[in-house]
């Protein structure tokens, strides 16, 4: 089992990065989320991962925290829900978010996520709703407060909004925007610096 990668950052596409460690270079696929939070090309990377192994393939997929894999790992459990599900949820939205729909029992907003329909997203919360933990939903309360004076913004909105019109999925438009959020403050700023970041 590879509980960890860290090495030099090849490539970043959307759905996957590649790492290059003592000349291998491993291509493993990752959310959104984890994807913006990568070093730029050509810096060092220290990537969260879970093998996964079948009768014809063998899988690589990365979290920049331990809190994203564990999710991950708890999403998998689901019935209904692979691997590659799990990564379109998680790509959906910030894991804040995530974990507080779980918390809430908010299907719908799961059931957006790409390939997840309402009967999944319900078995999502069902089954996973006493899985948070306590330490989970406290931190998400905090994390909900530090974030509430930003994301209630109209630049911010008009940022995100611009950036899901020119087909980036919103959990990245979101994650970009933030990034930028307290140093500027027209949601033309906001755009022009989250594209330019696109690929980093």
């Amino acid at each position: 089992m590879i509980n960890y990668i860290e090495g030099k950052v090849i490539a970043k596409i959307e759905g996957y990065a590649i790492i290059e460690n003592n000349g291998i270079g491993y291509e493993i696929n990752v959310s959104n989320t984890t994807l913006v939070q990568l070093p730029t090309i050509g810096e060092i990377a220290h990537i969260h991962t879970v093998m996964l192994v079948k009768e014809d393939d063998i899988s690589l997929f990365g979290f920049a925290t331990l809190e994203e894999k564990e999710l991950f790992n708890k999403l998998t459990t689901v019935s209904g829900v692979g691997a590659k599900s799990a990564l379109a949820i998680l790509s959906s939205q910030s894991y804040a978010s995530l974990v507080a729909c779980i918390i809430n029992g908010d299907a719908n907003t799961l059931a957006k996520a790409k390939g997840i329909g309402k009967k999944t997203a319900e078995r999502i919360v069902l089954e996973l709703k006493d899985k948070v933990s306590a330490v989970d939903a406290l931190s998400i309360r905090a994390n909900c407060l530090d974030e509430s004076s930003i994301m209630i913004r109209q630049d911010v909105a008009d940022a995100i909004d611009l950036l899901v019109s020119l087909g980036i999925p919103s959990g990245q438009a979101t994650t970009l925007v933030k990034r930028f959020a307290e140093e500027y403050n027209t949601a033309e700023e906001l755009v022009s610096h989250a594209l330019q970041n696109l690929n980093s």
